[in-house]
């Protein structure tokens, strides 16, 4: 009896440890991919280019791994003010992991 006890409790901890793990990973790529977004609204920003009111897609490396970026450039009502959406996710996963939005004004 005591031993059946034990296996099903060593089963809760198993359990609860995997679950802990997966929630681990998640938060680490949510976090990676937030830092890659903000690269890539820095990059922009430095660039200090007016953006061509389109989306664009690319890949970038960031934390030692690979990313894949969406880019979307869209008006706003003011003339000299763009709003840019940059959403990033894995390489094989349509998931999006982190999102920036940013305004860029015409130089």
């Amino acid at each position: 009896m005591a031993l059946a006890v034990l296996a099903i409790a060593l089963a809760a901890v198993l359990r609860t440890v995997g679950q802990s793990i997966d929630l681990t990973v998640g938060l680490r790529d949510r976090t990676e991919a937030l830092w890659a977004a903000e690269e890539r609204a820095t990059e922009i920003l430095l660039r200090r280019e007016w953006p061509g009111l389109q989306t664009t897609e690319g890949t970038m490396s960031f934390a030692e791994r690979e990313w894949r970026w969406r880019q979307r450039v869209s008006a706003t009502p003011l003339e000299d003010l763009r709003r840019v959406d940059i959403e990033i996710s894995a390489p094989r996963s349509s998931q999006v992991l982190g999102r920036v939005t940013l305004f860029v004004s015409r130089p």
